[in-house]
């Protein structure tokens, strides 16, 4: 598998969007959906209640349009080494789609001592805005395989370029080798390659990326692949509460593919997207940063690395409101939140949409700070967190315009500081 390609799901999706019989008087439709989720170790009251309305809009436009749900599943049985792409598809499908969201019901219960939450939703699915998402995300990978091509196709003519350059010197020797060597060597290793991506077997994935590398020194892949199998385990090490030492081992030899990697080819995207994820482990903000932006400046539609860019810089900005320094915050806020960007990026920029309002309240900058929240609410209007802020920013920083309902409304959703403030 060359990881410079990112499969044409959208052509199949967009075959089925076109062939599904949508009434001609109605360009939206309402479904009713519920959902349930078990809140993990990690999990915050608040992420686990995103969760479970994220499984309820889900499954909305799933009944709204079944082929999105059963496409994801073939994508993800053929190729499960790509599933990330898969799920950010879904999140930017779903984000286009939906129009309102009315939560109908909500509950938390207990299961085997494990809040068990539970929602059921009124949801508009408005069938133009999926179509539309579908083909823009199709229009945006035609666009980029076309990029990756002229750039191979360019570092062909260069090596030939170079080859002719040099002057002949000399008597030449004919060489005779074994005809096809080299090329037996790279289709072995390519079939190494792909058993080691459909694998789930972590130290089998890490054994099969070996052999490949040792039978084709100067192939690239199968050292990306290998880079992430290190950090994956990694993962697994962090998320059984081991000691740092128990899996910087594997931090380091993933470090080390991806560098070799990036000597064999400086502008491989998936290569640089390792190092950053390296960086990101030796808690290197700004190495890890200069990784992904590059990379993204490579491809500008590697959304891989723009969700890296906006989970790092969310996370920096955080530490610098911590201490207080506001300016620092808000320029780095501002490289994750430009005003061009497509609006199906908004749920995962909520996070940082509601740290700049804080930056803006503290700024005494209030009409900025309720710009920011507007922008959330207008994706979920059941936001409990952005209702309680605008709430107080209207009685607080705007005392013409005191707003009576955002309170009320927070109170609702759940809200307990909203509820002590009703009169």
């Amino acid at each position: 598998m060359n990881l410079h390609r990112i499969p044409c799901l959208p052509f199949l999706i967009t075959i089925f969007l076109l062939a599904w019989p949508h009434p001609a008087s109605a360009l939206e439709t309402a479904v009713i959906a519920e959902a349930h989720y078990v809140m993990g170790d990690g999990d915050t009251l608040a992420e686990a209640e995103e969760q479970v309305l994220q499984r309820a809009q889900r499954k909305a436009v799933e009944e709204a349009g079944l082929y999105i749900e059963s496409t994801f599943l073939d994508r993800e049985k053929t190729e499960a080494g790509t599933s990330l792409q898969i799920s950010s598809l879904e999140v930017r499908t779903i984000a286009g789609a939906l129009t309102k969201t009315e939560i109908l019901e909500s509950r938390r219960t207990f299961a085997n001592d494990r809040p068990n939450f539970y929602v059921r939703i009124r949801a508009i699915v408005d069938l133009d805005s999926l179509k539309a998402a579908v083909r823009k995300w199709h229009s945006e990978q035609r666009l980029a395989e076309h990029y990756r091509r002229l750039q191979k196709e360019n570092a062909s003519l260069k090596t030939q370029l170079e080859t002719l350059r040099v002057p002949p010197s000399g008597v030449r020797t004919l060489m005779i080798e074994p005809v096809n060597r080299n090329n037996n060597s790279q289709a072995q290793a390519r079939t190494l390659l792909e058993k080691a991506i459909v694998t789930q077997d972590l130290p089998l994935k890490l054994d099969l990326t070996s052999q490949a590398t040792v039978l084709a020194p100067q192939f690239i892949d199968p050292l990306i692949l290998r880079g992430q199998t290190y950090l994956s385990l990694a993962s697994v090490a962090y998320s059984n509460k081991k000691r740092p030492s128990d899996y910087s081992e594997y931090i380091d030899s993933a470090r080390m593919d991806f560098d070799r990697a990036l000597l064999i080819d400086p502008h491989n995207i998936w290569a640089l997207l390792g190092k950053g994820d390296v960086d990101t482990w030796l808690n290197r903000p700004q190495e890890a940063a200069l990784s992904f932006e590059q990379a993204l400046k490579l491809a500008p539609f590697f959304d891989l690395a723009r969700l890296r860019l906006i989970t790092l810089y969310t996370a920096e900005a955080k530490k610098l409101v911590d201490l207080e320094q506001w300016a620092p915050a808000l320029s780095m806020l501002q490289k994750i939140l430009p005003p061009h960007l497509h609006e199906s990026w908004i749920p995962h920029q909520k996070e940082s949409y509601l740290l700049r309002s804080t930056i803006y309240q503290q700024l005494k900058q209030p009409a900025l700070a309720i710009e920011d929240l507007n922008i959330i609410l207008r994706l979920d209007p059941s936001d409990k967190r952005a209702l309680q802020a605008r709430a107080q920013l209207y009685q607080g920083a705007l005392p013409g315009n005191s707003d009576k309902t955002n309170s009320p409304q927070a109170c609702k959703f759940g809200s307990m500081v909203a509820c002590a403030q009703l009169p």
